[in-house]
């Protein structure tokens, strides 16, 4: 299917990638349905795009890339809302807040969004757990592990650039997620 975005354009989306929040998420109730955006970009920064709503996409992130020691402790009740039976088969993601002052970046890690990869339902959980904050300032951390990330010949994928100039390719990557890739030639 089609889905006109805001922020990215027409994508082009799999039935099998969309992801169903049966209880949307805190404060957009009234949106059910989203997919993941990959930017392509080397930030790790996805995108939760609404297929409802054209202008909604949040920011998120896998919390374990700026704080390794994260763990979403998930109580009985928040397992089987989300139909899962271990932890991992999900995938933990944490919205992001992005102010004009980029340092100033944080995470929401006390209310994660937990997808069971099975099923492709999810929900945004508030965690138990007092110590995580909601907004967990996250910047260097990011930052540094980004510079340790593109500095590491190994986990880098070269690819060739198209060669026709001011292209734009969408593509689903194998874990379901849309990936918009731009590429300028400047032969």
């Amino acid at each position: 299917m089609k889905v006109n975005t805001t922020r990215f354009g027409e994508l082009q989306v799999n039935k099998q990638d969309v992801i169903n929040f049966s209880e949307g998420l805190l404060g957009f109730e009234n949106l059910k349905q989203f997919f993941v955006v990959d930017p392509g970009d080397s930030t790790l920064i996805l995108w939760l795009q609404s297929i409802e709503d054209s202008n909604i996409a949040f920011p998120i992130i896998e919390p374990k890339i700026f704080k390794p020691d994260y763990i979403a402790k998930l109580l009985p009740a928040d397992m089987n809302s989300v139909k899962l039976e271990s932890t991992k088969d999900a995938k933990i993601y944490s919205i992001l807040t992005i102010p004009s002052d980029i340092t100033q970046m944080s995470a929401n890690l006390k209310a994660p969004i937990v997808i069971n990869n099975q099923q492709n339902i999810a929900r945004q959980i508030v965690l138990q757990d007092n110590k995580l904050s909601v907004k967990y300032e996250m910047y260097k951390e990011l930052k540094s592990y980004i510079v340790a990330y593109a500095s590491d010949d190994s986990r880098r994928t070269n690819t060739e650039a198209p060669r026709e100039e001011n292209t734009a390719t969408v593509q689903t990557t194998e874990a379901g997620k849309t990936s918009r890739k731009e590429a300028i030639n400047e032969a």
